[in-house]
């Protein structure tokens, strides 16, 4: 009995993307990027809290700006809840738009695809 030697290949070209597919893996990618993303704020706002930096700054802009201007504190501008709030309108902002952005980017993947013929992939069995 022959063992065959060679490897099979298969070339395939992806001639269309559902963009309903393409619009929820865009959307749980985005929606874990926020959390992360959310997640780094809370740890970089807390640890610069905790050294003192915030308060150090409000020090620097009293001292350069002059304290008869009205107390400015950075402290109570950057406030954790004021931060973490941007942050989240910030992320919901982007989930909205990458999962958009993707449905789009998937038509007009669809609409190229008669012109380009597709991109090209190559399958073997190793």
């Amino acid at each position: 009995m022959s063992e065959v030697t060679g490897t099979r290949r298969a070339r395939l070209y992806v001639t269309r993307i559902d963009p309903w597919s393409v619009t929820k893996a865009a959307f749980m990618l985005a929606l874990s990027l926020s959390i992360v993303l959310i997640v780094a704020v809370t740890v970089v706002w807390m640890t610069l809290n905790a050294i003192g930096v915030l308060n150090t700054l409000t020090t620097s802009v009293d001292d350069v700006i002059g304290s008869s201007v009205g107390g400015f504190s950075l402290v109570s501008a950057l406030d954790f809840g004021r931060v973490l709030g941007a942050t989240m309108v910030l992320s919901s902002v982007q989930i909205v738009l990458i999962s958009a952005l993707a449905a789009v980017f998937a038509f007009l993947y669809n609409l190229s695809v008669g012109i380009t013929g597709g991109i090209e992939v190559v399958l073997s069995d190793e």
